[in-house]
């Protein structure tokens, strides 16, 4: 049970997103439907049971964990698992601890954050202007995630900001919002919108702003240099020559990212997804509930589900239809 996690097309699985929590304090219209029906409590792994749970990982060579929800910082305790997370960073089994955010709480546990060994923070924020913040998030305020960003750079935390591009939204702020990552010394990723869950009226095919137009857009006032370089997630990076900042493109439509996947993610409710844009799942709660003193089924579960990781999703939007949709909603998996 010591040999690595390796998927059928050879590729080691070292990442694991890990969603904490299904629940949210924001309703992001490209996420969430307005009126949420949220999971039973009793459902959800408990802290202990997420301890067990990514330890479990981290002995079969996961190296990487990024906490996710929902809003991760919303579930009551949650700092007894990142300190509890601790320990596998000082054996140096574990190489990064971070989570992604939507910042509404990270003024009350950035320095927490800090000192439980997280050194990077993605925070979501798709506008910079206030009254659209409003009215994407629904219940969302951005001076509350601007106070939380300048907690958590004064902690010592690194961010980067996660946009997800949306046509007729956000067009009009794309070199204002790169101009503000500049000013603070804040990587910036761009994301594709994605077709997943019921998100009510919205629509997802109107929403779609390709990476690539938007690249095209950047190209008009900078220099753009692609790099090399690989943070264990989906982007691809370039650099602006005449900024020096790095700009990230998570493109799982236009161009996706399949051939060097090696996450996986696990709900809060303990079922394991090997891919974002597939159904098929592995329920690990049973094996890690049944057997409270015994690892030993979890792991096999663990391997089983590994050996069934596709080549690839099947998101599609090419066909002026959204193609390849899957109905659990983004916060239910992990965003």
């Amino acid at each position: 049970m010591t040999a690595p996690l390796i998927d059928p097309f050879q590729r080691a699985i070292s990442y694991l997103r890990v969603s904490v929590t299904d629940r949210c304090d924001f309703r992001c219209v490209y996420c969430m439907s307005e009126n949420m029906t949220f999971l039973p409590k009793k459902e959800l792994l408990t802290l202990e049971e997420l301890d067990r749970m990514c330890s479990t990982f981290v002995h079969m060579g996961v190296e990487k964990l990024r906490i996710t929800g929902g809003e991760p910082l919303v579930r009551k305790g949650i700092m007894t698992f990142f300190d509890a997370m601790t320990r596998h960073l000082e054996t140096g089994d574990l190489k990064e601890l971070t989570l992604t955010t939507n910042g509404s709480q990270l003024e009350r546990f950035a320095d927490d954050l800090y000192a439980a060994g997280v050194r990077r923070v993605n925070v979501s924020l798709d506008t910079l202007d206030e009254q659209k913040f409003a009215d994407i998030t629904r219940w969302g305020r951005l001076p509350q995630v601007i106070k939380g960003i300048d907690a958590a750079q004064k902690a010592g935390l690194r961010i980067k900001i996660n946009t997800v591009a949306l046509k007729g939204f956000n067009e009009d702020e794309l070199f204002t919002l790169v101009e503000w990552c500049k000013s603070r010394d804040m990587d910036l990723t761009f994301i594709e919108v994605m077709p997943m869950g019921d998100i009510g009226n919205e629509d997802r095919l109107g929403q779609y702003w390709k990476l690539s137009d938007l690249r095209a857009q950047l190209a008009e006032n900078y220099t753009l240099t692609d790099l090399p370089e690989r943070t264990g997630g989906p982007a691809r990076y370039v650099r602006l020559e005449e900024t020096g900042q790095k700009i990230g493109f998570i493109t799982p439509l236009t161009h996706n990212f399949c051939e060097s996947c090696n996450r996986v993610r696990l709900t809060c409710t303990g079922e394991l997804y090997m891919c974002l844009g597939q159904e098929d799942m592995a329920d690990l709660r049973a094996p890690l509930r049944n057997n409270p003193a015994n690892d030993a089924p979890l792991e096999a579960e663990i391997r089983n589900a590994i050996s069934r990781k596709p080549k690839g999703h099947d998101f599609d939007y090419s066909r002026q239809s959204v193609d390849g949709r899957v109905s659990r909603h983004m916060s239910h998996t992990g965003g």
